[in-house]
């Protein structure tokens, strides 16, 4: 994802409630990274036990 695309997309996904003051824990994975996996998937057509080990479980 390049960074005009996440620039675009970053401000429509939700807000951590932890960065809010909410309280809970910390994602364990990066959001931009987790959209690259997705996009991945979708764009070769394969199944999720076939990715690469350099995105998020």
């Amino acid at each position: 994802m390049t960074d005009a695309e996440w620039a675009a997309v970053r401000p429509l996904l939700p807000v951590p409630a932890w960065l809010r003051g909410r309280g809970g824990q910390p994602e364990g994975y990066c959001h931009r990274a987790m959209l690259d996996a997705i996009r991945y998937l979708v764009d070769n057509g394969i199944k999720w036990r076939a990715m690469p080990v350099d995105f998020p479980p």
